[in-house]
């Protein structure tokens, strides 16, 4: 393959995805609405493609004008959506659907693919815009992409799960990076050992030029960081990575009700372990970036960019106050 056409591929997951692809020599072109702005305009080896890919014809103009052997769509948030590229771009030879760890609709350690179930989506569910419905719609994306294969259709599902790394707009891992940077003490929910599973960015977007390349039609690939650590150790990894120490405290329930807070209201928070297993991809020939080099490379961003995460995770002052109750005990 030659010529890809990332449906995305300015903003986070999509961006990295287009490095990864001109750094294994791709022809790749961008299609976007041209809302934000293009961090390859001024690459040559990048052409880029004007249009809203919830409009047919512009999707059909693009198969049209670009013919390429991969398309990754990116940004497909609705069933519909998956239903019209693979029917659009029917003869290409990958089509890469990102889908979410969130798909799954049962908990279970590790979840795996073609093994755990995956959400039900209702037709009212697959137009919904809700956070509530985002993994009924990108399960019922799943679906869409695997009735497609079975018509002919090289087309092919990742699932990652919480993403990070540079360029991270949903700021989720900012807010502990930030908390970590700027205080000394630094408020844990539960007693630490709650596990979610994470992805470093660059690995995503090895595994989706990866699973074009290798991977089988109609299958699903997990993507997510070969070690885990629970949210205790991971902030003491993000503070070696900013080269200070910090005192973690561990708040429950009832202290956090100090401070009109609770576990959920912490990112990357999860009462049930959420890890996927990735063994699938590996096969394929995909590594995941050791995790303290990962860790690094978005700290270091982090630190040169404006982001902090704030609208993510409690308020300072509502901490302290919790801070001030766990002293008194």
């Amino acid at each position: 393959m030659d010529d890809a056409l990332v449906i995305g591929g300015t903003r986070f997951i999509g961006r990295h995805l287009v490095a990864e692809l001109l750094d294994h020599d791709y022809d790749v072109t961008l299609f976007t609405r041209g809302t934000r702005e293009n961090p390859f305009a001024d690459d040559d080896r990048v052409d880029h493609v004007e249009g809203d890919r919830t409009n047919d014809t512009a999707l059909e103009a693009a198969a049209t004008t670009v013919d390429p052997d991969a398309v990754f769509d990116c940004v497909a948030y609705h069933p519909k959506d998956v239903r019209a590229a693979t029917r659009i771009f029917d003869d290409c030879e990958a089509y890469v659907y990102v889908s979410s760890g969130a798909a799954y609709g049962r908990e279970e350690i590790p979840k795996r693919e073609g093994e755990t179930p995956l959400h039900d989506c209702t037709p009212e569910q697959a137009t919904d815009d809700s956070v509530e419905t985002y993994g009924n719609r990108k399960a019922e994306g799943d679906r869409a992409a695997f009735a497609a294969a079975d018509d002919g259709v090289p087309a092919m599902v990742v699932r990652p799960p919480i993403v990070y790394g540079p360029h991270d707009y949903t700021e989720r891992l900012n807010w502990w990076i930030d908390r970590v940077n700027r205080f000394d003490r630094v408020v844990v929910p539960g007693d630490g050992t709650n596990l979610r599973h994470l992805v470093y960015v660059e690995d995503v977007a090895a595994a989706l030029r990866i699973v074009a390349e290798r991977g089988d039609p109609g299958e699903a690939y997990n993507v997510g960081d070969r070690r885990l650590v629970p949210l205790e150790e991971l902030v003491e990894s993000l503070a070696d990575a900013l080269e200070t120490a910090v005192e973690i405290v561990h708040a429950g329930p009832r202290e956090l009700a100090a401070g009109e807070l609770a576990l959920e209201d912490y990112p990357l928070y999860r009462s049930y372990p959420h890890v996927l297993s990735t063994a699938k991809l590996a096969g394929l020939g995909w590594e995941s970036t050791p995790l303290e080099a990962a860790l690094a490379h978005t700290v270091d961003e982090h630190l040169e960019s404006d982001r902090n995460g704030d609208d993510n995770g409690p308020a300072r002052e509502d901490e302290e106050r919790v801070l001030a109750i766990l002293e008194t005990l």
